[in-house]
Formats: C-alpha cells, structure tokens, sequence
C-alpha cells in the first residue's frame, strides 16, 4: 500500500471510530480513560525500555538537551500522564451540555448545544506524553484523534499507543477513536493535511518551523501557537522576596517549555536593588545571562542583549534582562516582541495589575505568579491539547471545551415560517 492509501485508511478508520466515540456515554469513557491510566502504570517498565530506545537514538543524532529533557520518560512522567487521564475522567463531559436557550416571539426555543468536533488530527515532536494526553481529551469530548508523532519519539509513542488501544479493545470501543500514523517521513504529514471532509481539525505541537510548515499546506482549520516568547515584569511596587522566586522559577524550573521566562523585565527604579541578588542566584544556576545597556551598566560579566535576543525563544538556560521606564515602557515591549503566549507582572499595585491584565494581548496574563504555570493540568483542566495563541476557537491552553464546538437546537410546536 502507498502512502497516501495508508494515510487515508487511516483516516477513514477514525472518521468510524468519530461516529462510534460520540454515541458513547459519559461513564464507559471516565471508565475506559481510568484503565487506560492503570494500563500505562502498570506496564511503566515496558514503556521506559521503548522510550531508552528513543533516548538513545536522539544521543547520537545530537539532538539538544531540551529536545532529549521532553523526549524523555520518567517514571514521574508516566505517573503524571496516568494522573492526568484520571483528571480528565473526573471532570465534567461537555457533549450535550445546552449552554444557553431562548424563546422566540412565535414560541420557538432556540439553543447551543456542546458536541463533538469529529477526528482531530495531532502533528507533534519530541513529547511522548501529548499522546496519552490528546487521546484523554479527545475520547472524553467524544472525537476521534490520529496521532503523529516525530520519528525522534517513534518507539514511546508506539508504545503508548498500543497500551491506549489495548484498553479500548477490551472496553469495546471502537479502535479508530485512537489512530497512529506510524510513518516518520514528511510526505505523512502533508497527506494528512490535504484530508479536508475527513479530519475536521489540525494541531501542531513542536517548533515553530513545524507550526508553519503545517499552517502553510493544510486544507484543514489549524490550531497553533508558532513559540513562546514569555515575560515577567517586576515593578517598582514589587515584594523582592516573591519577585526572585517567581522570575527563579519562570526561567530554571524547566527551562526547555513553552512557558519558561525568556525576557525579564525590571523597572529602572528598583533595577539596583533588584538586580544584584537576582543575577547572582541565576548564575549560581548556570543560566546565561544577556542584558541591556543599563543592565550592563550594573554588572559588566553579563553578555549584550541584541535586538534578535528579545525575539528568542531559548528553550535552555538563556534569558535577557532588560531595564525598562516603567510598566508602559514594559507593555510596550512585550507587544512588540512577545508571541502573545503567557506574561506576568509582580506587583503590590492592584490598579497596575488590573491594567496590566487588560491591556497585555496575551492568551494568559498573570499577576504575581510565575509564567510556568500557564498549562492546563495546572488550570485544573485534567490535561491540555496544546497552548493556543490564536484568538478564534480558542485561545490559551485548551482543554476538554475547545475541543468541542456548538450547533443550534430547536424545540418547536408546530411552528412554520411565514
């Protein structure tokens, strides 16, 4: 069989297994979700030996340490993608909710109902657990999912799916509610994407480059964010205490995700009290510290932060540090360099941190809180699909609603038009 015959077939197999999943009821899903989250913890062992495989493939490939740090499988990681299948299956089924209802001057009622989207197509690297995750959510919201992962994750996320699939057979539930194009060449992708009628929605998870090529050739809605460019604003009302352990956190807790600090922001008034103590405790951490003049202006050992820097998304120990006027002078530099993703500011001030979330086009702005914790599992959503920067649909980490849509209901009595 080719492989734009193998890719449809595949698809076809999820359009059924779409049909299938959107009949089922909330309770054998919650059901079905909680043994496959007992299926992965249980055969742990086996997953981790798949994913060493990975592991040491991406070693000799030289793949980066944060590529390596999200292909890699902990037993903590497989813990948290059982926990977060669990979530999902405690959490509200959002199919059939009626979320609003009229009546008309004729005595017609007029609704939204929640459905299912149909068969959802993921594109993602590096990350084995967004198969677990995506599988989680889109069985929970009724849809259909067609995974494809990177060749770098190859072994992992066959391994995952196997176990997911396993579960639904014994469950019996339709296998196409969980689909696996398990080819690693590009001609795949761009066969899934031409599937207009078929698959309703694209995600992409991984690199900005993937992100555009995907955006570029689909036929398909697409969902995207291209990087995650995040910010932390200290103003000059700013706690130091929380202040340090926020922008600490943002950068060093996990420097390799989407939501890590790659700019931080200090207000010029503050910007010598701040700034020794805080420079000194990222260094003891080893991240590589790129400032501004003025900040260079107080401590020399940093490199220059260029113009190309403020754009960055680093992904490792990297951060720039820019002394601004005052949070206007910081709005104004987050709207110039930002991707809209996730931006803080720490402060004692609620009229600035009220105006800092209203005006910070982001698709999360938090207030004394670190940019990290701008993820749906930390949201309470069970598990997320995916941070969205676009603003139709959904915006911000998507969870089990955004991956459903509405479609009108009418409750009549006889009514006809005249």
């Amino acid at each position: 069989m080719d492989m734009k015959s193998f890719v449809m077939q595949k698809a076809k197999e999820a359009k059924e297994g779409a049909r299938a999943i959107a009949k089922v009821s909330s309770e054998k899903k919650n059901n079905t979700l909680i043994k496959m989250a007992e299926a992965l913890k249980k055969r742990a062992k086996e997953l981790r030996k798949e994913n060493n495989k990975d592991i040491v493939a991406a070693r000799k490939k030289g793949l980066s340490k944060a590529m390596i740090d999200r292909l890699t499988l902990t037993n903590q990681r497989i813990d948290d993608m059982a926990k977060g299948l669990v979530e999902i299956a405690a959490l509200p089924d959002p199919v059939g909710e009626i979320t609003k209802m009229w009546k008309r001057p004729n005595g017609m009622m007029v609704g939204k109902m929640r459905v299912p989207i149909g068969v959802i197509g993921i594109i993602y690297e590096s990350r084995p657990n967004v198969t677990a995750d995506a599988t989680g959510l889109c069985l929970k919201a009724g849809n259909a999912v067609i995974l494809r992962g990177g060749s770098e994750a190859i072994n992992s996320n066959m391994a995952i799916v196997n176990i997911l699939k396993s579960v639904a057979r014994s469950e019996r539930i339709h296998e196409g509610v969980v689909t696996f194009i398990n080819i690693p060449e590009r001609e795949a992708v761009m066969e899934m994407l031409k599937l207009e009628g078929i698959i309703d929605l694209i995600i992409p998870r991984g690199g900005e480059g993937l992100i555009r090529a995907v955006t570029e050739n689909s036929r398909i809605p697409v969902l995207k964010h291209y990087k995650g460019v995040c910010h932390v604003f200290v103003d000059r009302d700013a706690d130091f205490k929380m202040a340090e352990e926020i922008c600490f956190n943002a950068k060093v807790q996990r420097p390799g995700t989407c939501n890590a600090m790659e700019t931080m922001l200090v207000d010029q008034k503050i910007a010598k009290k701040f700034l020794p103590s805080m420079i000194k405790r990222f260094k003891d951490a080893k991240v590589l510290l790129k400032g501004c003049v003025m900040t260079r202006r107080l401590d020399k050992s940093l490199e220059t932060a260029k113009e190309d820097d403020f754009y960055a998304e680093y992904l490792e120990k990297i951060l720039n540090i820019k002394i601004v006027k005052d949070m206007d002078d910081a709005m104004d530099h987050i709207a110039k360099y930002g991707s809209a993703h996730t931006d803080s500011i720490v402060t004692k001030d609620y009229n600035k941190a009220m105006r800092f979330l209203r005006e910070v086009d982001s698709a999360s702005v938090f207030v004394n809180a670190s940019t990290r914790l701008s993820d749906g599992f930390q949201f309470g959503l069970g598990a997320e699909m995916g941070i969205s920067t676009d603003k139709i649909h959904a915006r911000g980490p998507m969870g089990l609603e955004e991956l459903t849509c509405t479609k009108f209901i009418v409750f009549g009595s006889g009514q006809v038009r005249v």
